[in-house]
């Protein structure tokens, strides 16, 4: 699915399920058809900057704790 075709709504939930520390990028990409990148794409579109550079540094350090997380 082309990220740029999805309504306002779809947009906001992608954005919640990936602010969520317990839905992973396979999940999103399962219900949306996103790959991870184009994830990061909306997530850097649709948050101010330093939100974003947040969101980045836990799902990082989060995945770098657990196995299976983003």
């Amino acid at each position: 699915m082309d990220p740029k075709t999805l309504s306002p709504a779809h947009i906001d939930d992608i954005v919640q399920m990936a602010l969520s520390d317990h839905v992973s990028f396979a999940d999103i990409k399962g219900e949306y058809g996103l790959g991870d990148k184009q994830v990061k794409a909306l997530m850097r579109e649709s948050l101010k900057p330093g939100s974003y550079r947040a969101w980045r540094r836990r799902v990082r350090a989060f995945g770098d704790r657990r196995e299976q997380y983003k």
